[in-house]
């Protein structure tokens, strides 16, 4: 389907109301910390009544279990699976602007893991967006975690 074909027009035809042509401003699997400012920023579009963030932490228990601390791998087509789905979800929803970074590596408790935010010209959408891109993410992404647990236990997880 022609992105341009599509009509989200809410305010009898500005085009602000359309996806943007190239949405896409940063999608990175890295090894260094990240910043919720360098995502939000990416996501700036004057033409954006909602934008919506997802941060996800390293929490300190997982399945009634104490958690040390955790690594995450990823595959080498981990990015080129994350773009993939990015350009779905600004086929199916009018997004000004899309952002999502995952961090490998070791972690400790409370850094962050992953951070996407969506931009769209109303909230319900920037919502629904958002949602999509980290749940999607989260199921198709080759990247998996390694759990360390308080007891001397390990788990992998998505592996």
């Amino acid at each position: 389907m022609d992105r341009m074909a599509r009509t989200y027009d809410r305010s009898g035809g500005h085009p602000g109301e359309l996806a943007a042509l190239d949405p896409i401003r940063l999608l990175a699997v890295r090894d260094t910390p990240l910043s919720l400012d360098e995502v939000f920023a990416a996501v700036g579009d004057d033409a954006a009544g909602g934008t919506a963030l997802f941060v996800g932490t390293v929490r300190d228990h997982d399945g009634g279990a104490d958690v040390d601390g955790l690594g995450y791998s990823a595959h080498p087509t981990a990015e080129a699976e994350l773009r993939r789905i990015a350009e779905k979800i600004a086929a199916d929803f009018p997004v000004r602007a899309l952002a999502a970074v995952h961090r490998v590596g070791e972690l400790a408790i409370g850094d962050l893991a992953v951070v996407v935010a969506v931009s769209c010209p109303h909230r319900a959408e920037a919502f629904a967006a958002c949602r999509r891109l980290i749940d999607d993410l989260k199921a198709e992404v080759p990247i998996w975690k390694h759990q360390k647990f308080t007891d001397g236990t390990e788990e992998w997880v998505g592996a």
